[in-house]
């Protein structure tokens, strides 16, 4: 129906925006598409698929941000693509409900993280850009990006904040494209063992791709502490309602 098409379009394009703004694009699209009448593990895999359209337009919105920037990008992208086949193996053969009970204690951690830790110009953590560390946090983070995914990009920002030592809008823009990575290969994943819902698919992938795009230019307008800052309430918010529905539902 047409009013699904536009109603789908219209939640991808804010879900796209919010992806890229404050990493919740999933707490967005992932109860729509329940709404709509998907079962939770196909909403899941649906979800993921189309959220590679986000990584397209994100990136295409965040080039000043990324520039000069390939060569880190390309270090954490192998990790992350690595994690998210990881995750979104893990999906498949096993049930979920372990991993839906301690996602809350993966977003709240993080959102702490990024309201205990403010950047201060020259004092990372994590050994750095260079460090391993840094990697085996983004694999970890993208394990966690392909299995659930929810509020994954709040995780993967914390890890990256934590090692970087740029502005709140960088570190936001190579998120973006790192978590895309790892989001991409899971798509893969779920594209081809996976039950997708490709009529949900086309109409939110186009939302995605345009909420995507418009983002960066957001978070390019927030000063940086208020991006942080953003992240890490609407964490909190997250891992307060996957909590809830986590073990109520135990």
């Amino acid at each position: 129906m047409l009013v699904d098409v536009l109603g789908l379009a219209g939640v991808g394009l804010v879900a796209g925006v919010v992806s890229t703004v404050v990493s919740l694009a999933s707490i967005v699209s992932y109860p729509a598409l329940l709404a709509f009448g998907l079962p939770p593990l196909a909403a899941n895999v649906t979800n993921t698929v189309a959220l590679l359209f986000t990584g397209v337009g994100a990136a295409a919105g965040s080039r000043p941000e990324l520039a000069g920037q390939g060569r880190l990008v390309g270090r954490l992208g192998l990790a992350a693509a690595l994690g998210g086949a990881t995750g979104a193996g893990l999906l498949l053969v096993t049930p979920s409900r372990t991993f839906e009970m301690v996602a809350p204690w993966l977003v709240a951690g993080a959102s702490l993280l990024l309201l205990l830790r403010p950047p201060r110009p020259g004092q990372v953590s994590l050994g750095g850009e260079s460090g391993l560390a840094l990697r085996v946090g983004v694999f970890c983070v993208a394990i966690y990006t392909g299995y659930f995914g929810a509020a994954g990009g709040i995780i993967m920002f914390a890890v990256l904040a934590a090692a970087l030592d740029r502005p709140a809008a960088g570190v936001n823009a190579v998120k973006n494209v790192v978590a895309a990575l790892a989001n991409a290969v899971a798509a893969v994943w779920f594209a081809v063992f996976g039950p997708v819902d490709w009529a949900a698919v086309g109409p939110l992938a186009v939302g995605f791709l345009v909420g995507g795009w418009l983002g960066p230019a957001v978070a390019r307008r927030l000063p940086g502490q208020t991006l942080r800052l953003a992240a890490a309430l609407c964490g909190l918010a997250v891992a307060v309602k996957l909590g809830v529905d986590a073990y109520r539902g135990g």
